[in-house]
């Protein structure tokens, strides 16, 4: 896939966090729960991905009981991401919360790959990274002042 289709992917998936952070925040509220709401939109993604998957691919069972068990640990990491905006942006705010996730995300981005971490390629963080990771930085808090 080019470089150009694959950034256009990311931008809409970027796009789409907000959007599900807000939906999601906006259920837990309705429904007084942010867990029900968290379950609710994890089972409508279990149940899209299971039809992706059956329309797209094989399921490789054998293989799942050979992987390395920490590589189970992103669903939790994904469980902690929605019921931990689910429950806050209510009250903080949409815009405030995914500015925190946006820093922790670039945070996090760099060490994984400055230290080629989970099976990630690798990429220096060299003086010039670290500049533009701090502009991205202060670009998303910028966004955020009044």
């Amino acid at each position: 896939m080019s470089y150009s289709i694959s950034a256009l992917i990311m931008l809409i998936a970027g796009l789409g966090i907000p959007v599900l952070a807000s939906l999601n925040a906006t259920l837990g509220k309705f429904i007084g729960s942010p867990v029900a709401a968290v379950t609710i939109l994890l089972f409508v993604a279990f149940f899209t991905i299971c039809l992706i998957l059956v329309f797209t691919s094989n399921f490789p069972v054998g293989r799942i009981a050979e992987a390395p068990r920490h590589l189970f640990l992103a669903g939790l990491l994904v469980v902690f991401y929605m019921l931990s905006v689910t429950a806050i942006a209510p009250q903080f705010g949409v815009g405030n919360a995914i500015f925190f996730v946006l820093l922790g995300q670039l945070i996090s981005a760099a060490l994984v790959d400055h230290f080629a971490l989970f099976g990630s390629t690798g990429s220096p963080l060299t003086l010039t990274r670290t500049l533009g990771l701090g502009l991205m930085g202060l670009g998303v808090w910028m966004t955020q002042q009044a």
